[in-house]
């Protein structure tokens, strides 16, 4: 990500100075284009009040001057010191009406020529006008309109402004000259996953291309920038790290390396979760920073079966060597969620990160797709050198058990590990094996798994079996009975 530059107006905006790539050109003009409610009027009033507010001048088309500042205060902004020009139906200046009805350019009550006498009079660096749709709606043509405001925005920039703009967008808009007519185009919209920005014009800088998520609330406009992997890198060393279980070391043999991405697969039950909590719970015994995002389940059922088995994990969390999150899928969006992760990474040293499960993260999902999004995110933490527990639940409880991942996910995985039930001796049994390991060998047998009051016990290897992957294993004739 290239540093943020001096040279630049910053927006005030969380994320979105980085999605621009270092704020504003200076001296310019920005259309933000968006429906009803996407947070045009937002945007603008994070970059009025992000500078000196004598410098700040707000034109308002549509609202008047009240509404417009008890609008501002409601949504957590102060208007204080920013200048209104109100230039909205039914206003006044020297004894003259300007009302709908009218052309903005009849008789010399002219929207264009009151914008320039009063950015000539008070000199504003920062300008937002809002929005110029209502100027089209006045205009005689299209023809006219393209002058007028061509016209409008040269004089503003001359003068030594940078011009913010909005415009509504809907249905049988034609105002589509605009984007023409702007440096920059900023689009907001309301979709199923979520309120997403897209930049599609900045000229004389690149940006971030693509759908940024952002959220609208107090306080005003948060955005969270699309994670691209290839913008963030460290150098690891690949080193096994141990579980803290000898028999699942002897299994992976020496351990899951550091910098990988691991997938612990298999049915529900089956104890992938507390599988995912040992390594991570072991992380945290070497002095090293862990975080579980549980999509699944609330801290208290968590940490109720970490006691029954043996985790110390509320020490750990206590000791502020883990942090467990219990995550809302539906209140969060792909990008925020990647948000959430690189600040732990980046500004908290986290080394390891567990997402259980992959089926709660798709509900974050929301109809984009999901192997992209994991992919950006699971890359992202591998440059990091970050270790990553992916798990992943299959559907199945017995007969087709050798499927791994209901996702296509499987590529992404420099580990997979295999949790499965097996029924013997009419008993409900468990089996772990290693199906891959990128970066290093394996055990090519498949072992006895048992969630006791203990601990996790990994058994010795099956011997005497056959079928145990379908879930109901036959014992062969050459090696005598298995008990």
């Amino acid at each position: 990500m290239p540093p943020l530059t001096s040279d630049r107006i910053q927006t005030g905006i969380p994320g979105f100075d980085e999605v621009l790539q270092g704020g504003l050109i200076p001296r310019r003009t920005y259309l933000i284009r968006g429906g009803p409610g996407s947070g045009k009027t937002t945007l603008g009033l994070h970059f009025l009040i992000n500078g000196p507010r004598r410098d700040s001048l707000f034109v308002s088309l549509g609202e008047s001057e009240q509404q417009l500042r008890d609008n501002a205060e409601r949504s957590g902004f102060s208007m204080d010191g920013v200048g209104v020009l109100d230039l909205s139906p039914g206003q006044e200046e020297s004894g003259d009406t300007y009302t709908l009805l009218e052309s903005w350019d009849v008789e010399g009550n002219n929207i264009h020529d009151r914008i320039l006498s009063h950015v000539q009079e008070h000199q504003p660096k920062r300008i937002l006008i809002d929005s110029l749709s209502q100027m089209r709606y006045l205009s005689a043509d299209t023809f006219l309109f393209r002058k007028q405001v061509m016209s409008l925005l040269r004089k503003l920039t001359a003068m030594g402004a940078t011009v913010m703009f909005t415009s509504e967008q809907g249905p049988g808009d034609d105002d589509e000259t605009l984007p023409f007519l702007s440096d920059g185009v900023i689009t907001l919209e309301q979709t199923e996953s979520g309120r997403q920005c897209r930049v599609t014009k900045l000229r004389g800088s690149s940006f971030a291309g693509g759908a940024h998520h952002f959220s609208l609330g107090e306080g005003g406009i948060t955005l969270y920038p699309r994670l691209v992997p290839s913008e963030h890198g460290r150098r690891v060393e690949h080193t096994p790290l141990g579980s803290g279980v000898p028999e699942f070391d002897a299994l992976t043999h020496g351990g899951l390396e550091r910098g990988t991405v691991t997938l612990l697969s298999g049915p529900t039950g089956v104890g992938k979760t507390t599988l995912g909590a040992q390594l991570m719970t072991e992380a945290a015994r070497r002095n090293e920073r862990s975080v579980i995002y549980s999509f699944d389940e609330g801290a208290s059922t968590f940490f109720a079966r970490c006691r029954q088995v043996g985790l110390p994990v509320e020490d750990m969390i206590a000791s502020g060597n883990l942090n467990f999150e219990a995550v809302e899928p539906l209140h969060y969006t792909p990008d925020e969620f990647a948000a959430r992760a690189r600040l732990e990474v980046e500004e908290r040293g986290t080394t390891m990160v567990m997402i259980d499960s992959l089926s709660g993260y798709q509900q974050s999902v929301r109809g984009e797709d999901l192997q992209q999004r994991v992919h950006a995110l699971c890359r992202y933490l591998v440059n990091m050198g970050v270790t990553v527990l992916l798990v992943n639940e299959i559907f199945s409880i017995t007969g087709q058990q050798a499927r791994v991942t209901e996702y296509g996910l499987s590529y992404l995985a420099d580990n997979i590990i295999m949790l499965r039930y097996i029924e013997l001796n009419s008993e409900l049994r468990k089996s772990i094996g290693v199906l891959k390991k990128r970066a290093g060998g394996f055990e090519r047998t498949l072992r006895e798994f048992e969630i006791t009051p203990e601990g996790l016990r990994v058994g010795l290897p099956f011997h005497g079996l056959r079928g145990i992957l379908g879930g109901i294993p036959e014992v062969t004739t050459n090696t005598g009975d298995f008990k």
